[in-house]
C-alpha cells in the first residue's frame, strides 16, 4: 500500500462534457511527489477530493489506506494541508493561529502550544510569531500556512502552490523547506506547482496532469535523463564574409551528415540513428567528429555536453514514452 492511490478517478461539474479529472489512475509513495500542470489542469480538484472535501463523480481513491468516500474525517486528521489561497485571519497572531489549528487537529492545549512554537521556528517565523498576520509579507503568510499544516505531526502533507506569489529568494527558501519535510523529517509530501522547474529541483517523483488527464507519472530522474542530444558551443572570429563561428560550425557538421540546428548561442546536435547496443560507440564517434570539425575550422570548442530532459518536454510530446 502506497501513501495514496487513485483508480479511474473522475470529477465532472454539472452536465458539462469537460471533466476536471478524467479517469485518473495514479499511485504516490514516500518522499516528495510533484503534481504539475497548467492552471486548470485539475491539481487543486484532486487534492480536495483526496482530502474528502469534494466527492468524485466516479472512481476510487485511498489516502493512507483510508477511503476518500467514507473516511474523510480520518484522512484530514492525519494529513497536513496548505491551501493555495490566502486564508489567514489578519487579526490573529501566528502563534495563536497555529496553536488553534493544532487543537482543531486533536492536540491538547499544552502540546499544541509546544508544537506550534517548534514548527514556527522550523519555518523561519520564530521572531515574528507574536505579530498579527495581517501585517505579514506574502512570504511570511506562506510560511504561516505551512506551519499550520505541520503542527499536528501529520503522516502526509499536501501543499497547493506553496511558492505562489513569492520572489525568487523566498521561493528558494520555501522549496528547501519542502525538501526537508520530505527527506529530513521523513513525511511524504504531495506538492503542486505550475512552474515546472521548481518540481525538477525538489521532487523524487512527478505526476503530470493535462486537462484532468494523466500524462506521465514517473521518477524525476526518468524525466531528466540523457536525451541523446548533444549541445555544442564554439568560439571564434567571423570569417571574411561575416559568418559567425557558430553558423560555420553548424554548416560544417551538416555537410558531414550530422543533423543539427541553432539553439540560442549553441548548436543542438541530434543523436546518431543506431541500434541501442551501438549507441555508446556512436556517441563517442559523434564527439570525435565535433572535435575534428572544430579543429579543421580553426574555431575554439568551448563545450560538448549531453542535453538532459525537462518537464516541458512532456507537454511538448504529449507525454508519449
Amino acid at each position: 500500500m502506497g501513501v495514496l492511490e487513485t483508480r479511474s478517478l473522475t470529477k465532472r461539474y454539472g452536465t458539462g462534457a469537460v471533466a476536471a479529472l478524467d479517469d485518473l489512475t495514479v499511485d504516490v509513495g514516500t518522499g516528495v511527489t510533484g503534481l504539475v500542470g497548467a492552471n486548470g489542469a485539475g491539481k487543486s480538484t484532486l487534492i480536495k477530493i483526496l482530502l474528502g472535501l469534494l466527492p468524485p463523480t466516479s472512481g476510487e481513491a485511498r489516502v493512507l489506506d483510508h477511503d476518500i468516500r467514507t473516511e474523510g474525517e480520518a484522512i484530514r486528521t492525519v494529513v497536513g494541508y496548505m491551501p493555495e489561497h490566502d486564508c489567514l485571519p489578519p487579526d490573529m497572531r501566528a502563534i495563536d493561529f497555529v496553536v488553534h489549528m493544532g487543537q482543531v487537529s486533536g492536540l491538547p492545549a499544552a502540546a499544541a502550544r509546544e508544537r506550534a512554537a517548534d514548527v514556527l521556528r522550523h519555518v523561519g517565523l520564530a521572531e515574528e510569531r507574536y505579530r498579527l498576520m495581517g501585517g505579514y509579507s506574502t512570504g511570511m503568510k506562506q510560511r504561516a500556512k505551512l506551519a499550520q499544516a505541520l503542527v499536528h505531526d501529520p503522516r502526509l502533507v499536501m501543499l497547493d502552490e506553496p511558492t505562489n506569489g513569492l520572489d525568487p529568494a523566498a521561493r528558494d527558501d520555501m522549496l528547501a523547506l519542502v525538501r526537508r519535510i520530505g527527506h529530513d523529517f521523513g513525511i511524504p509530501v504531495l506538492v503542486t506547482s505550475h512552474l515546472l522547474g521548481e518540481l525538477e529541483r525538489i521532487s523524487d517523483h512527478v505526476v503530470v496532469l493535462d486537462s484532468g488527464r494523466l500524462l506521465r507519472s514517473e521518477a524525476t530522474s526518468a524525466f531528466l535523463g540523457d536525451t541523446g542530444v548533444v549541445l555544442v558551443e564554439v568560439l571564434g572570429d567571423p570569417d571574411a564574409d561575416g559568418t559567425d563561428a557558430q553558423t560555420r560550425m553548424g554548416q560544417a557538421l551538416a555537410a558531414r551528415g550530422v543533423t543539427c540546428r541553432p539553439r540560442g548561442g549553441l548548436i543542438e546536435v541530434d543523436p546518431p540513428d543506431v541500434r541501442p547496443e551501438g549507441a555508446a560507440a556512436a556517441r563517442d564517434a559523434l564527439r570525435d567528429l565535433v572535435r575534428d570539425t572544430a579543429a579543421d575550422l580553426g574555431v575554439g570548442l568551448v563545450r560538448v555536453q549531453p542535453q538532459t530532459g525537462r518537464l516541458e518536454d512532456v507537454f511538448r510530446d504529449g507525454g508519449a514514452r
